[in-house]
């Protein structure tokens, strides 16, 4: 299957002029190919390539599926950015691969980047959509600092700050996850971990710890590890 992404129509999609300049120039495309074109919202069509150029590319739909692949939960990984871009880039690769639906990057008091190159997040996210065959884009937030996210209306979510402190009450995240919340808000701190301020601001926005095991990961790995617990807890028995 190739996937590409584009604007679906009601009997036609088109590709935008990056995808569409991939599909001529660099996999040699040609009228009558039978792509998958997707809107990154959850629509997912089979297409007949109909007219080509450069800068667009045209295909009448075969077929088209709503919500393809839809997952039981909505998870929002809010984590502050590591010093290294690389190691950022392959959580943010393997966490769409697997399951994530949101990223906020977060400015702590120990964070070791502030600032971030959003256009270039959105293509590695997009690649690996397209590597692993989702029709849902994640949604990429600018980088926000740590008391402005959590001072955010987050109503509908279940929340939760992963801190290494010994000293504070933590809940298991698996024992936490057994409770199926089905809209979750994760919060992964820097290599120096929260500060002891952001951590009791967090609880007393209702945020609640929990622990992600008694190893002390690197950021990127704490993270992963997260979302591969979140996936695994809806996945059927």
């Amino acid at each position: 299957m190739k996937l590409f992404f584009g604007e679906i129509h009601d009997n036609h999609a088109t590709l935008n002029e990056e995808e569409s300049h991939h599909f001529t120039k660099v996999l040699r495309g040609k009228e009558g190919d039978i792509v998958y074109i997707t809107n990154g919202e959850g629509t997912l069509a089979k297409c007949e390539i109909s007219q080509l150029s450069k800068k667009k590319v045209e295909a009448n739909i075969l077929e088209i599926q709503e919500n393809f692949q839809q997952k039981p939960y909505y998870l929002h990984v809010a984590i502050a950015p590591t010093k290294t871009m690389e190691r950022l880039e392959f959580f943010l690769e393997k966490a769409t691969e697997i399951g994530i639906d949101e990223i906020t990057f977060l400015q702590t008091f120990h964070s070791e980047r502030r600032n971030i190159k959003i256009e270039r997040i959105e293509k590695i996210i997009q690649a690996a959509c397209k590597q692993s065959l989702k029709a849902y884009t994640p949604k990429v937030n600018s980088l926000m600092k740590f008391h402005d996210f959590i001072d955010q209306d987050y109503q509908e979510f279940s929340k939760v700050i992963a801190h290494c402190r010994d000293d504070w009450d933590r809940e298991n995240f698996k024992t936490y996850l057994s409770t199926q919340p089905s809209k979750i808000i994760l919060m992964i701190g820097p290599e120096g971990d929260f500060s002891a301020e952001e951590i009791t601001s967090a609880l007393q926005k209702n945020f609640r710890g929990v622990s992600l095991g008694t190893q002390r990961f690197r950021t990127e790995t704490a993270a992963l590890q997260a979302v591969f617990a979140v996936d695994w807890s809806f996945r059927p028995e």
